[in-house]
């Protein structure tokens, strides 16, 4: 079997979420052996990126072979959700292994709430669920000042403005977001399942779901891991 091969067909389930019913993609059992990513994860050397904000806990480079071969199969899928009404064509993208490691009390206050990735609708987030499903899953929100679940370049300034302020008013022992996070509606929630993909635009309110935060370790092996991706669209 070729490395890093992806299961023989793939069935995308598209899932409305929040006022907009904007969708969010669902793939399961994506490869045909899922495993062999994890493996490969136990061998890479990882970089602590939280520290300021943003990502809390590892990161390393993703196999150029898994890359390529997710991305050919899943790019007309997400142009057909996210793009059915515009000519595009994938740009740029980034992409890492990500495993969860920071306790609550060692979050930053940006982890501390829901978030988006980028300000516009042209960037597309991938999360490949790489662990066991007792991690939780990911989350949608609804930012209850503003009343959006997407923040865009016309409320990018709002929302940042609004950010500060709810960062500066979080009690001492907050930890990850949660259903409870003041100032905002959980709108949606998919569990994490080894070998899942969601596949949503970037704009949108989310947050990983870390309900069981004394799970969390270094051990690719037997952590919250999982493969992300961001993805570009332009003009074609």
């Amino acid at each position: 079997m070729e490395r890093f091969a992806l299961a023989a067909a793939v069935t995308p389930q598209i899932v409305p979420i929040g006022r907009n019913a904007e969708p969010v993609i669902v793939i399961d059992g994506v490869m045909a052996d899922w495993t062999q990513m994890r493996g490969f994860a136990a061998t890479q050397d990882y970089r602590d990126v939280g520290k300021n904000g943003g990502f809390p806990g590892l990161r390393a480079p993703l196999p150029a072979e898994y890359v390529r071969v997710l991305l050919r199969k899943i790019d007309p899928i997400i142009r057909a959700t996210f793009f059915a009404e515009r000519a595009v064509k994938l740009g740029s993208f980034d992409c890492n292994l990500s495993l969860v490691t920071y306790a609550p009390a060692a979050l930053h206050p940006a982890q501390k709430l829901p978030h988006v990735d980028f300000a516009a609708e042209n960037r597309v987030a991938v999360l490949h669920y790489l662990c066991a499903d007792h991690f939780g899953g990911t989350a949608f929100y609804r930012h209850l000042s503003l009343d959006a679940e997407q923040i865009g370049p016309e409320l990018r300034e709002s929302w940042l403005a609004a950010r500060q302020e709810e960062k500066a008013a979080l009690p001492p022992d907050a930890g990850y977001p949660d259903e409870n996070t003041p100032g905002y509606h959980r709108i949606a929630a998919f569990d994490a399942r080894p070998d899942r993909l969601l596949i949503y635009r970037s704009h949108t309110l989310h947050s990983g779901i870390i309900d069981r935060p004394e799970l969390l370790n270094f051990d690719p092996q037997t952590g919250r891991l999982t493969a992300n991706f961001f993805l570009d669209y332009v003009r074609a």
